[in-house]
């Protein structure tokens, strides 16, 4: 499964760059580049939902999302913003849940 990811990812930066050297259009490879590590740091960052397990499927599913987004924006050149902002609403709900439901999600915050 690593290895799959580590595929998408190089095949993601060889589609961008081969874009950019067909088209040549620079705010077009920094937006992509930019939602690009976005999206990656943000699936490592969704580690700290592990705990509540439904919450981290729906995490990767919209990290996925995200990507496709990306991909979306790529082909067809239309961002779609808040696709690719989406995983961070889990992360903001599983602080929001160990802020109000306290010390039980505590050791994976801090």
């Amino acid at each position: 499964m690593k290895v799959l990811i580590v595929i998408a990812i190089l095949a993601t930066f060889g589609l961008i760059f081969l874009l950019y050297s067909r088209n040549k259009d620079l705010k077009k490879l920094f937006v992509s580049l930019g939602s690009f590590i976005l999206i990656i740091s943000l699936g490592i960052m969704g580690n700290i939902t592990r705990p509540v397990i439904p919450l981290f499927l729906a995490h990767i599913l919209l990290v996925v999302f995200a990507w496709g987004a990306l991909l979306y924006y790529l082909i067809r050149g239309r961002y779609v913003w808040w696709a690719v902002f989406s995983p961070v609403v889990t992360i903001v709900l599983f602080v929001a849940l160990s802020i109000l439901d306290g010390a039980r999600y505590k050791d994976a915050l801090f």
